[in-house]
């Protein structure tokens, strides 16, 4: 049975991961901040032993080597999903700030420690996917708005990262996938998204599905066209 680590998985894109793996039969370690109050995802436990919820918070560098000690045996897919969209104050004249590197610790650092937490369960599995949840915001060729400078920048630095592990780990046959899940109505994406959860998470277990060497390092839209850096 498939086994699939998902970070974030207490609302939005993971919770919807999760609903969507557990219906195709896959096992599944959801990494939450609080467990206890992520009702949502305990609503959807099959009571098979299936769904293990897990403590993690991703603003710890610490969580993933803890994380590691109660995930065991291979992982099809790391899904470094947990993110924030950062602090308020992101707009010129007042975005360097102590909330900027939250932001960086969160979305950038957190994947990349969990990769190098994981990476050899990953290649000990048969889907052998590493998945990060970026953004197009993290598109330097695309930005042509300016403003939310930790968002972009932490996005930005994320794909980067995602480029670094596909060679790092193509010996291992490890796929980096880098994912941007289009604009989705969720608690960040807001009320005017042009998408639900449901779409945006069909769309990328499907090219995930499809994994392969020649995609990893990539910047995929879930459409699956590459996107620029």
């Amino acid at each position: 049975m498939p086994h699939a680590l998902i970070t974030g998985a207490n609302r939005g894109l993971g919770l919807e991961h999760v609903s969507q793996l557990l219906k195709r039969e896959w096992t599944i370690s959801a990494a939450v901040r609080d467990p206890d109050s992520a009702d949502a995802l305990k609503a959807l436990d099959p009571g098979d032993g299936r769904l293990t919820i897990l403590p993690y918070d991703a603003s710890d560098l610490n969580a993933a080597k803890a994380l590691k000690d109660q995930v065991t045996g291979p992982l099809d897919i790391l899904f470094a999903n947990a993110g924030v969209m950062g602090p308020k104050e992101q707009s010129f004249g007042e975005a360097a700030n102590d909330g900027f590197l939250d932001t960086f610790r969160i979305n950038t650092l957190a994947p990349l420690a969990l990769a190098e937490a994981f990476a050899d369960q990953v290649a000990q599995s048969q889907l052998k996917v590493i998945a990060l949840q970026s953004s197009r915001m993290g598109s330097i060729s695309d930005n042509d708005s300016g403003g939310r400078y930790a968002y972009r920048a932490s996005k930005a630095a994320l794909n980067a990262v995602g480029k670094s592990l596909s060679i790092d780990l193509q010996d291992k046959g490890v796929v980096v996938l880098i994912l941007h899940p289009g604009w989705v109505r969720t608690d960040m994406g807001g009320p005017n998204g042009l998408m639900t959860p449901s779409e945006s998470v069909s769309a990328q277990l499907d090219l995930i599905a499809r994994a392969n060497p020649a995609m990893s390092g990539r910047f995929f839209h879930i459409s699956g066209e590459d996107l620029p850096w």
